[in-house]
């Protein structure tokens, strides 16, 4: 195993994760530019993969995703360090802001900072949907792709299921339908 992948590994994630406020949700699309556009551990197709998966799966998915990425690139070695890198600085952070949080909770600043960066946000969201969706089309097109989509909003949105469900629904579809249009 190469030392230097190593290092590579825990910039990767500690980057995309001091970045990434907000939570995991924030922290998809640094982690996407991270490991399929900069360093190229995983296929757009792969990330897409792991995203549905881990959110079938209990838990943070910016730790999943550190763990997968992190052992498919250095083992369990890797995968420590991609969930070092993922969650200390987070921890690290969380406690010290609360700390300032709670002595500045009616600052102006504190209450601007937030509302600015949650448009900063959704932007990312969207671009990560838009690069996600490019790869569903071009395997699917574009009349099934936005099918899915909607039935997935509508149960989710409408129908307040849980988005588990929502994922496993898609992977059944996509093991039985898909293979029979094909």
């Amino acid at each position: 195993m190469d030392w230097i992948e190593l290092i590579w590994l825990l910039l990767g994630f500690l980057i995309a994760n001091i970045l990434g406020y907000g939570g995991g949700p924030a922290s998809i699309p640094l982690i996407y530019k991270e490991v399929v556009d900069r360093y190229v551990w995983v296929t757009p197709n792969d990330f897409s993969n792991i995203i549905a998966l881990g959110n079938a799966l209990p838990g943070p998915i910016a730790t999943k995703i550190a763990a997968y990425v992190g052992y498919d690139v250095g083992g369990v070695a890797g995968s420590i360090i991609a969930l070092a890198a993922t969650i200390v600085p987070s921890a690290v952070a969380l406690i010290v802001m609360l700390k300032l949080l709670q002595k500045h909770r009616e600052s102006k600043v504190v209450k601007g900072i937030s509302l600015l960066v949650q448009p900063v946000i959704a932007v990312l969201m969207v671009i990560l949907t838009w690069d996600m969706s490019k790869d569903s089309i071009a395997d699917i097109g574009w009349l099934q792709t936005i099918i899915i989509a909607a039935v997935a909003w509508w149960a989710m949105a409408v129908k307040k299921l849980h988005p588990a469900f929502v994922v496993l629904a898609a992977f059944v579809y996509g093991g039985i339908v898909i293979p029979l249009l094909s």
